[in-house]
């Protein structure tokens, strides 16, 4: 299997972003530094890779296209390659496609210790990319844990957005009785994975043990449940059809550069970030929105979300135009639907002028 020849791979020529890695070539143009390359597997043709340096650390990001910036804000365990079936069929429609890894992801910088993996770390970081971009709104799509920066960026800095079409996860306001950890500790005991996700070290050696791919293949290929019971118990899984060994191939080869421990620290600072947003407490979300979810979406099940979707949600989201639910769709909805997830978000984005 390719994933294996994969990983020694990126063994042998280090792990670090653009560093001993074949067809890079590096240059300055103004006061940022551009990052070129020439990707052997996974590629997509058409895109740009560069990097900037936004909030103390180097963000790496994919372009295409020219026109209104949409930014693509991706989820956990994913990078910007999560958005490979959106990236080209937003610029074909005359928009200039971003899509970062975000902080601990891929290329981009991962610091160390969770405390550096807040809310307000990560907004941060996409205001400095859309400076670097030199653009003062952009048009902004997330997934996951996309979904959740892109609600606080849109509740911080509603200056910089245009409008938001959001995936999966739906808005949750701040509870001043406490963190999300901590309500859901008292729902679960220790059972939920964004508990278990808590503990330094004891997922990641999880993940080593049952290995990457099998990670990767439980995460996209099964329908997922609120304890994430694989980790300890694997059982036998299969890729879904719309995903090839060469696409699970690159996610195992991105996530061999920083492990896997950056991205669970976005777990592991939701109780800081719930500290650090106590001034946005009751703050509602006032810029134009979509939502759109999956009826089989393990969050879609979760008790109390129909009713505050379909009821709640538009009070705290007063521009809600519209939420919409797919039949039969699971979480990764852009990749297992992804003609029907790009219409509906171009559909709702040609409504408004860019500015």
């Amino acid at each position: 299997m390719q994933v294996a020849w994969l990983q020694q791979k990126w063994k042998r020529e280090g792990s670090s972003a653009g560093e001993n890695r074949p067809g890079i070539r590096r240059a300055n143009q103004g006061e940022t530094d551009i990052l070129s390359e020439e990707l052997e597997f996974g590629a997509m043709e058409g895109v740009t890779h560069r990097t900037i340096s936004t909030n103390g650390i180097s963000m790496h990001f994919v372009e295409m296209g020219s026109g209104p910036i949409v930014l693509f804000l991706h989820g956990f365990p994913e990078g910007w390659y999560g958005w490979r079936k959106q990236i080209a069929a937003f610029a074909k429609a005359g928009y200039h496609a971003v899509a970062p890894d975000m902080r601990g992801y891929g290329d981009t910088s991962a610091p160390e210790g969770a405390e550096n993996y807040t809310f307000l770390h990560i907004v941060g970081d996409l205001i400095g990319l859309l400076d670097a971009l030199q653009v003062k709104k952009a048009f902004v799509v997330t997934h996951d844990w996309g979904a959740i920066i892109g609600w606080q960026l849109s509740l911080y800095r509603p200056d910089r957005v245009i409008a938001l079409a959001t995936l999966s996860v739906y808005f949750t306001r701040r509870n001043p009785k406490g963190s999300m950890v901590q309500l859901l500790t008292e729902a679960y005991g220790k059972e939920h994975y964004m508990i278990k996700f808590q503990i330094p070290g004891k997922v990641e050696a999880q993940i080593a043990s049952i290995t990457p791919e099998v990670l990767f293949t439980h995460v996209f290929g099964t329908q997922l449940e609120q304890t994430l019971g694989f980790l300890e118990r694997p059982k036998e899984a299969r890729l879904p059809d719309w995903m090839s060994e060469e696409e699970l191939a690159y996610y195992v080869a991105e996530f061999s550069k920083h492990g896997f421990t950056p991205a669970l620290n976005y777990y592991r600072a939701l109780n800081l970030s719930w500290e650090l947003t106590a001034p946005w407490s009751g703050s509602k979300v006032m810029v134009p929105s979509i939502f759109i979810i999956g009826d089989r979406d393990l969050l879609y099940e979760f008790p109390g979300a129909k009713d505050y979707i379909h009821g709640g949600m538009a009070a705290d989201v007063p521009f809600l135009k519209e939420t919409i639910v797919l039949e039969g769709v699971q979480h990764f909805l852009h990749l297992e639907k992804p003609e029907v997830v790009n219409d509906h978000i171009l559909s709702f984005f040609k409504g408004f002028s860019y500015m």
